[in-house]
């Protein structure tokens, strides 16, 4: 007998809240005591086991670059883009500062060392590329939202130049990273996990949740040297290379 959609989906969405209480207490009594490598492990752990209870399976073609500092620059789509990439290599994020007041998430997102920006401030825009060129400088893997908006996944919005500046001036390479969602059954694109326009974070969890199972694909890019490059150029030429993978 096969159950409701709607009674298996309240069940995941028990699971996926208890998931992320785990992880905040993980983030309180733990993470002070761990080193960086545990703390990798952990959250990669922690992403994979997300996508676990909403019947995602995650699909990864070409590699993250792995030798010294990069710039992950990819397209969004979904209120799971951050933990998609997070289930596959260890970063920091730059989101929106909107971010930071989501229940639970918002903690999680400031612990685990995610640098907000202020869409609406020029200003804040330049404090943020600082804070960026040196994590860069000093090894660090930072990952980017470079359309500044999530879109359907179906196309990829123009790209906004600023934060790849971080790049150029800590000369680091970036590395294209496009993300997709399908039905796992028929390999079409699916909209459910889709979080744009009115929808509500509470919405797009609940239609991700009740949707048929999905695949998440995220494929890597060849990285490419910032040095020779201005920041709009550069920007151009990763978008490129997403819209390629796409």
């Amino acid at each position: 007998m096969r159950l409701p959609v709607q009674l298996v989906a309240s069940w995941r969405l028990l699971c996926l809240m208890w998931h992320i209480a785990r992880g905040f207490f993980t983030l309180v009594w733990f993470f002070p005591r761990w080193s960086a490598f545990q703390k990798n492990k952990a959250i990669q752990a922690w992403a994979l086991d997300l996508l676990a209870h909403t019947a995602i399976h995650l699909e990864v073609v070409g590699r993250p670059s792995v030798e010294g500092s990069t710039l992950l620059a990819a397209n969004h789509v979904s209120w799971l883009d951050v933990y998609v990439i997070l289930a596959t290599c260890p970063c920091r994020f730059v989101a929106k500062s909107e971010v930071r007041q989501w229940p639970l998430i918002g903690t999680l997102a400031t612990a685990t060392g995610t640098l907000f920006i202020s869409r609406q401030s020029p200003r804040d825009a330049v404090r943020v590329v600082q804070q960026m060129t040196e994590h860069l400088r000093q090894g660090a893997t930072l990952a980017i939202f470079a359309e500044g908006t999530t879109s359907n996944g179906l196309q990829v919005l123009p790209f906004h130049a600023n934060l790849f500046q971080a790049a150029v001036s800590a000369e680091v390479p970036v590395q294209a990273v496009a993300l997709q969602y399908q039905d796992r059954c028929t390999q079409q694109p699916s909209l459910a996990p889709c979080y744009i326009g009115d929808d509500t974070l509470f919405g797009a969890i609940w239609r991700t949740l009740t949707a048929p199972p999905l695949r998440a694909k995220l494929s890597f890019g060849e990285p490419v040297l910032a040095q020779g490059f201005d920041r709009r150029r550069l920007a151009s030429a990763v978008r490129e290379s997403i819209v390629k993978l796409l």
